[in-house]
């Protein structure tokens, strides 16, 4: 593989951007929700258009994507914004799934970091992770992530039992 490539997304990344997080829906959760839940949060959050509308509206609640790519091909992307004046939170990470273990999550994630705490002032830093999902809670706390409380996923109702985990970390 040549030189992996961190990157903001630009309008011509939405389709592979999808792509990616489309397949790391079904490969992170599969397991953990049904077809039917997976394939909702997918037609709400993962279509074309809603990444081409996110890759162009930037503001400090949003930063847009920024991906890791090589050869042309993007293999990661990652998303988030702040939700205060001294915090950030990491929104979407999503990796393909044949690339993990590579150390390319862990460079998207320091890129990112590093924007949230160099352009936008952030001094902690809030992931969610849904509760079972055994690659993304190893992978945060390896990298400092402190569990803090478990509560309700975002655009989710008591019905779908889709909890989250919530986890913080200071930044360095």
């Amino acid at each position: 593989m040549k030189e992996i490539i961190i990157r903001k997304a630009t309008m011509n990344d939405a389709e592979a951007i999808t792509a990616v997080l489309v397949e790391s829906q079904w490969f992170t959760y599969g397991h953990l929700y049904s077809k039917d839940y997976i394939t909702k949060l997918i037609e709400k959050y993962y279509t074309v258009q809603r990444i081409e509308q996110e890759i162009v509206s930037i503001s400090e609640e949003w930063h847009g994507y920024f991906i890791a790519e090589a050869n042309g091909k993007i293999l990661g992307a990652i998303g988030g914004g702040m939700t205060s004046e001294t915090a950030g939170e990491v929104y979407v990470f999503y990796l393909d799934p044949l690339m993990r273990g590579m150390g390319i999550g862990t460079r998207l994630l320091n890129f990112f970091t590093k924007i949230q705490k160099y352009t936008y002032g952030a001094k902690i830093q809030w992931v969610s992770v849904a509760k079972g999902n055994n690659y993304g809670i190893p992978f945060y706390e390896a990298r400092g992530f402190i569990f803090q409380h478990e509560e309700l996923a975002y655009g989710t109702s008591e019905e779908d039992q889709d909890i989250s985990m919530k986890y913080c970390r200071e930044i360095n």
